[in-house]
């Protein structure tokens, strides 16, 4: 199939219709509101179901009701609108249902504004919910990716019963570039035998929370997502054999700091990138095979670091964590070399951090 020039919201509602999704529920909210736009004409091409609802609540709400029947169903919002998604993305994962939801970021505590920025990181990965559940998270970094994730989402989602994150960024979501999109898959809504389908051999099928109905339901929720842990890491690496400082990145970031390691290397820094595509599971393994590795510095696009606690963690404090934190700024390549330089000098003493 010949490649297109589309928006990444317009390329995850694409691919997400490709994956056999055939519901969605939503309310607009830049910079998503692409995605509801699109899939307002694109489902009914196809035979889907689109809702658009009064609010967040009622869509993630009008989701749990459409994957308990077995449908591919997806959600998405922008950060605020994420957050009240959270009380619903908890009952689903709770009731072991599939679904994937996109939240296409924007920056800053409550409200917040429209500009690109990366400080959902928290709520995404650690879960905004209540109680014991985690959700597989995927971060873009390029139109393509974003569209190959929903369909990886959805698989997911299937395979473990749960919730998958599609944690995007406005600079991802609203740049165009090429993209090429798998075949349609034709997704069977009557093979899961767990779904509501009326009656089954006479007998009434019911959705309820797990730990109601598992035994030993503490050891069972916690061997499925160490299954997960184990098995669904994804990163990509760039220059890391012989690097001394490496930058951990995802999304938007991902892309700044890659050119930052092509100019590094020119300069004759021995600079890397490890750019997690798997936020949750967070790519430990990545981190295994570089014990020369002086320092990590992780560019984000928020204001305290969130992700710098998942990187400690993952190179198990053998190496130094730093921030090039520049909250609703978008990085500059030539800023982090010469941040890093002056981390592998020892002149630095705290996170930089750009002016807004």
């Amino acid at each position: 199939m010949a490649k297109q020039l589309m928006k990444g919201n317009e390329a995850i509602a694409e691919g997400a219709v490709r994956a056999g999704c055939r519901f969605f529920a939503g309310y607009p909210i830049t910079p998503q509101t692409e995605i509801l736009e699109y899939l307002s004409w694109r489902l009914p091409e196809v035979g889907g179901t689109f809702l658009q609802c009064e609010s967040e609540i009622a869509g993630i709400s009008a989701v749990y009701g459409a994957c308990a029947c077995g449908v591919r169903a997806l959600a998405s919002s922008s950060s605020p609108g994420f957050s009240l998604m959270q009380e619903g993305i908890s009952y689903i994962a709770s009731a072991e249902l599939p679904c994937v939801i996109v939240d296409v970021a924007r920056y800053g505590s409550g409200l917040g504004d429209i500009f690109t920025g990366q400080s959902d990181y928290w709520q995404a990965v650690k879960n905004g919910g209540h109680s014991d559940y985690r959700c597989p998270v995927y971060a873009p970094s390029s139109v393509q990716e974003a569209a190959d994730l929903v369909k990886l989402a959805f698989a997911k989602a299937e395979q473990y019963k749960n919730p998958v994150i599609v944690l995007s960024d406005a600079s991802i979501s609203q740049m165009m570039e090429p993209v090429e999109f798998s075949e349609f898959y034709e997704h069977d809504q009557n093979k899961f035998d767990w779904a509501l389908k009326g009656t089954i051999d006479g007998k009434f099928n019911l959705i309820a929370s797990t730990m109601y109905y598992i035994e030993n339901y503490e050891t069972y929720i916690r061997n499925k997502y160490d299954q997960i842990e184990k098995n669904e890491e994804m990163w990509e690496e760039v220059a890391t054999d012989d690097a001394k400082v490496i930058l951990v990145a995802y999304g938007i970031s991902s892309r700044i700091a890659k050119e930052a390691v092509t100019f590094g290397r020119q300069q004759g820094v021995a600079i890397g990138l490890i750019r997690p595509i798997s936020l949750w599971p967070y790519p430990r393994k990545a981190f295994q095979h570089l014990p020369d590795v002086k320092a990590y510095i992780s560019v984000e696009m928020s204001a305290l670091g969130q992700m710098m606690d998942d990187i400690a963690l993952a190179c198990a404090l053998k190496a130094d964590v730093y921030g090039f934190l520049t909250g609703s700024v978008v990085p500059d390549s030539l800023d982090i070399v010469t941040y890093a330089k002056q981390v592998l000098a020892g002149t630095v003493k705290e996170v930089y951090t750009a002016s807004c």
